[in-house]
Parts: C-alpha cells; sequence; structure tokens
C-alpha cells in the first residue's frame, strides 16, 4: 500500500539523486524481507519440531502398551485406539510441519501442519489439566508456542515459494 502512496511523486532527475519513488520501493521491499535470523530460527524450530513429533509418534505406535505405561501413566489407562491415533497424528504432524517447506511441495501445507500440531499440544494440556496433571504440561506449552511461530512464519513473514 505504501507503493501506491508514493507512485505519484515526480522525480528530481537533474540533480542525480535516486527519485522518491525509487527510495520508496527500496524502502518497502526492504521491509517485507525476511531476516535471515528470522528464517535460520524457522527452520530450526521446523527441524526440531519434526524431530519431537516424529519421534513421540513412532514411540506411540511401535513401543508396547505396557512399556509405556511404565514411562507414562495415562498410556495404559486409555484405550489402545487413542494413544495409537495420537501416536498417528503426532507423526503426521512432525512430517507435515517440515516436509512441505523442505521440498516446496505445497509449502502452505507446513502452516497448516504446524496448527494442527497447536491444536495437539492444546488438547493435550487440557488432557493433562483434566486429569490433575498440571506438572506435565510446560513441554506442551512450549510446543504450542513454537507450533504458533512456525506458523506465523510461514504464513506471514518468510513464506516458502512452492517449486
Amino acid at each position: 500500500m505504501t507503493l501506491l502512496l508514493v507512485g505519484n511523486q515526480g522525480t528530481r532527475s537533474n540533480q542525480g539523486s535516486r527519485s522518491p519513488m525509487t527510495h520508496a520501493t527500496a524502502q518497502v521491499t526492504e521491509a517485507t524481507t525476511p531476516s535471515k535470523s528470522l528464517r535460520i530460527s524457522l527452520w530450526a524450530v521446523q527441524g526440531f519440531m519434526a524431530v519431537v513429533f516424529i519421534g513421540t509418534g513412532l514411540w506411540k505406535l511401535l513401543t508396547p502398551i505396557p512399556e509405556l505405561a511404565a514411562m507414562i501413566p495415562w498410556a495404559g489407562q486409555v484405550p489402545a485406539a487413542f494413544l495409537h491415533a495420537t501416536g498417528l497424528i503426532d507423526l503426521c504432524g512432525g512430517l507435515g510441519i517440515l516436509l512441505p517447506s523442505l521440498t516446496r511441495i505445497k509449502p502452505g501445507l507446513a502452516v497448516l501442519a504446524a496448527l494442527g500440531c497447536a491444536a495437539l499440544q492444546v488438547s493435550a494440556v487440557v488432557f493433562h489439566l483434566s486429569r490433575g496433571e498440571a506438572a506435565n504440561t510446560p513441554f506442551n506449552v512450549l510446543l504450542v508456542a513454537l507450533a504458533v511461530f512456525v506458523a506465523w512464519g510461514r504464513r506471514a513473514k518468510a513464506p516458502i515459494p512452492p517449486r
């Protein structure tokens, strides 16, 4: 919008300086280009979240329920289908938050995966609070914040262009 507002200003061709239009264009371009630190941070968070969610999903899907229940008591107190569904959702979220950006095939799906991961973690917080397990929620809250950061960054600040 700023570019449209300054579009009708004249140039100072006799003074040898950049025109206001060129200067405004440079400012808009600089303001919309994401910083290198933001891009690196987004990739790092996406990689971290992929490792956490894929690892957790595989762990829930491949570890026998009695072994899981020995480590996380709720795993033995819910139906196996519920436990395996959360494992499958974790696995899909971990793949979805990284692969679309990495391959640049439908990279907008990473935003949706990040929002899905955030929703899953909010549900996990509610689940643990309902069971009186508030001590188990800080990591879930951290994952919500990181997922929202990825969704915001890949949607508004540093989107990945598709192939």
